[in-house]
């Protein structure tokens, strides 16, 4: 189902409160990047899943293969069916149709970055789809 048609009638803040959440079992906290050769590079994530924190590491192509390989080493698995970035307010914004077995949902993040709007996307991602067990 296209996301506008998923949204229709909602207000601003019931549309961020539902696809956006940051609040759920999985938060982000830091996130480093250092390169490491020609295409790639090493990223760091600080990640609570429910009441546990974790630093987690991965050396990847990309900041949403390392967050992916990140989450999966932490047994949470998230598949990006859809990706679409824009801008909401200013900044920049990503919107994402996610998988997880056959469950699927839209999840949106805003960030001072492409980047921390993807990543934060991915996290909404994971607490709706409640791929957290």
């Amino acid at each position: 189902m296209p996301l506008r048609a998923e949204v229709a009638g909602l207000t601003w803040d019931e549309f961020a409160a539902l696809y956006g959440p940051q609040n759920g079992p999985v938060r982000m906290g830091a996130w480093a990047v250092t390169a490491v050769s020609a295409g790639r590079s090493s990223y760091e994530a600080t990640l609570a899943v429910g009441a546990s924190i974790h630093t987690a590491s991965a050396v990847t192509n990309g900041p949403v293969a390392g967050m992916t390989a990140m989450l999966h080493s932490l047994g949470i698995h998230l598949e990006i069916l859809s990706f679409h970035q824009g801008e909401v307010g200013g900044a920049p914004a990503t919107f994402l149709l996610c998988g997880h077995g056959d469950r699927r949902g839209w999840a949106m993040g805003i960030g001072q970055s492409a980047t921390e709007s993807t990543l934060r996307a991915m996290i909404a991602g994971v607490n709706r789809l409640g791929t957290v067990h």
